[in-house]
């Protein structure tokens, strides 16, 4: 959510404003985008619905089947494969999904090419491990030698994976080793993968903050062309802002500044009324440094 960029949300309110009804998830609607967002939208009459997954999207365009029912589809590799398994199941003729999925390792590509910016070692992510294996981001760790730790969520889980990490610096090797072997296994989910491979294509994607990165995206594959929102609406040309004047959430996804090194921190930009995409979900840095300042 925090690297959804701009212009998918712009495109999200566009559809919006065209009358269709827009389904997706909770924290999704109060992400702020170049001029509103999608709870400022619903706020002036627009049909925008929260839903907990793709399954409630087909319920709802089922129920009304002459309107037109939009499905954002954001996420990573972790929600992607339960939105490819509702297409093949099969989607009714009125909704379509506007796909803002992203792929996590050509994102660490570009965090680890920032002049000036020194990774010592990644933790990678445990719910997206689980999908695409541990092996998955061996390459990457041998070709920057960069030392990387599938690691789960609870505190033992995550210093866990620091200690591992900094074996690997001691001991002067880089590999992806897997801290969360009760979940991630090293080939990670074969099913989940090979529906993913059906029903989506890797493409360019623009993340918040991070730009356009090369096959960093999944979009919909020619034979399922009309449930792509992006091909079934006529979309204007809009001039999407990721970063609004002021924000610093950029720079606190690249870990280059603190969320209260920000000057709207806490006063412009509060959980309330969300400036930055940072101070929207509970797993937002800026977020969690508003509810938690001692940390």
């Amino acid at each position: 959510m925090c690297v959804c960029s701009a212009q998918d949300v712009d495109v999200a309110i566009e559809l919006a404003r065209q009358g269709h009804i827009i389904t997706t998830f909770g924290d999704m609607i109060r992400v702020p985008s170049t001029e509103s967002s999608l709870t400022k939208e619903r706020g002036v009459g627009a049909d925008i619905r929260v839903v907990y997954g793709v399954n409630e999207a087909v319920e709802i365009a089922r129920k009304n089947p002459n309107r037109k029912v939009v499905f954002i589809g954001v996420g990573f590799e972790t929600t992607a494969p339960t939105i490819a398994a509702e297409i093949l199941r099969g989607l009714p003729n009125n909704l379509s999904v506007l796909t803002s999925l992203k792929v996590i390792p050509p994102a660490m590509e570009i965090l680890v090419g920032i002049v000036n910016f020194d990774v010592d070692g990644f933790i990678t992510p445990g719910h997206v491990s689980a999908i695409i294996g541990s092996d998955a981001f061996r390459p990457f760790a041998q070709k920057h030698h960069v030392p990387c730790v599938v690691a789960g969520f609870e505190p033992l889980d995550v210093l866990e994976s620091v200690r591992m990490i900094l074996q690997q610096i001691n001991e002067g090797r880089a590999d992806s080793e897997n801290e969360y072997t009760r979940v991630v296994r090293p080939e990670g989910n074969v099913a989940a993968q090979a529906v993913l491979k059906k029903v989506f294509r890797l493409g360019d994607a623009s993340w918040r903050g991070l730009g356009v990165i090369g096959d960093s995206g999944y979009y919909l594959r020619d034979e399922y062309a009309e449930h792509d929102a992006r091909l079934c609406f006529e979309i204007p040309s809009i001039e999407s802002v990721d970063i609004l004047p002021g924000c610093r959430c950029h720079e606190v996804i690249l870990g280059i500044a603190a969320p209260d090194e920000c000057d709207l921190f806490g006063k412009r930009c509060t959980p309330e009324d969300p400036h930055g995409p940072c101070m929207v979900g509970h797993e937002g840095t800026c977020r969690i440094r508003h509810e938690y300042p001692e940390i």
